[in-house]
């Protein structure tokens, strides 16, 4: 694969995990748990997409977690990597049907192996939106995601900072897995 990928490159492929942990509030028992998942992701390479005068390679993906031996899904993501060789800019665009949309972003150089992405509500580029239910209940006032690619595996440290009616100080949902490329 050509270096237009830059630092996504690394993470073309097909993936699982097995250690995944997430942290979050349970509205069924009303308390915080550590919940473990496994985790598939796919990572297609496409491009170049062209914005006048801009030209972006990036990744189609698809993520899935499971809790224990569950059938279906608890949490589910569509969405795209980009990234514009020319400015270093890598940005990650995903949805997830609960109703919440990011687009984060940060920068790095063609060749690094970990690089960080933010977003938050009312950046004029890196933005958060959420319907009105999550805007009164859960609403995500940040987004942060380390990644950090090996050889065979990648790893994120993901936090979504929430305001949440359950708790008077800002709430921390964190995930957290390692990848291995199964093809």
């Amino acid at each position: 694969m050509s270096n237009e990928w830059g630092p996504l490159a690394g993470l073309i492929g097909e993936w699982e995990g097995e250690g995944g942990l997430d942290t979050a509030f349970a509205h069924a028992s009303s308390e915080v748990l550590g919940t473990p998942f496994r985790e598939k992701c796919s990572l297609k390479p496409f491009g170049p997409v062209g914005n006048g005068r801009q030209s972006l390679y990036g990744l189609d993906y698809k993520s899935a977690m499971w809790r224990n031996d569950e059938e279906n899904p608890f949490h589910t993501e569509v969405g795209y990597w980009l990234w514009d060789g020319a400015t270093g800019e890598i940005m990650r665009g995903f949805v997830v049907p609960r109703g919440i949309t990011v687009l984060a972003g940060g920068t790095a150089s063609a060749d690094a192996t970990s690089f960080v992405l933010k977003a938050s509500p009312g950046d004029p580029n890196y933005n958060i939106g959420e319907n009105k239910y999550l805007a009164e209940n859960a609403s995500t006032v940040s987004y942060e995601v380390t990644i950090s690619i090996g050889d065979g595996t990648w790893s994120y440290e993901e936090n979504a900072t929430l305001k949440m009616k359950e708790f008077s100080e800002l709430f921390a949902h964190t995930d957290h897995n390692t990848l291995h490329r199964v093809s």
